[in-house]
């Protein structure tokens, strides 16, 4: 199991019609909309979300995504997303659970991985941003 990540945020997605396949379930690609939720949970508990981050002259483009699909989810079904930020110093890191909110049952866990770019100059940074650190710092506090 997962050591626990500094900072969590979790969400509940209830599965709508549109989001099923032909088969009536979750077609895998609606996983990573239902990560962006929980992700944006945890960057406004940072108080740097994503308008801030542009606002402080950063963009945090996805370079790296991982996914893990265990059981597939349904019409109705009521999910929990879980987003914890396990590195923060050179880029950012989050994990994610997807679990039936109901039964607690194991759905899909997965990683994203971002990193700072210079919006003025498109340059990519090798450690992050001092606003985010501080950001962080100040939830951990």
């Amino acid at each position: 199991m997962r050591s626990r990540g500094a900072v969590q945020a979790e969400v509940e997605i209830l599965v709508p019609f549109f989001d099923i396949d032909s088969m009536e379930v979750v077609w895998h690609g609606h996983y990573v909309k239902y990560l962006e939720v929980a992700r944006c949970a945890l960057l406004d508990k940072l108080e740097h979300n994503y308008t801030q981050m542009r606002e402080a002259g950063y963009g945090w483009p996805i370079i790296d995504m991982q996914l893990r699909y265990m059981r597939g989810a349904r019409f109705g079904q009521r999910l929990r997303v879980r987003a914890e930020l396990v590195e923060w110093e050179s880029r950012l890191k989050i994990n994610y659970l997807i679990s039936d909110a109901q039964t607690g049952e194991r759905m899909t866990r997965g990683s994203t991985v971002q990193v700072a770019v210079e919006i003025a100059t498109r340059e990519m940074l090798l450690a992050s941003p001092k606003v985010l650190v501080e950001a962080v710092e100040r939830v951990l506090r």
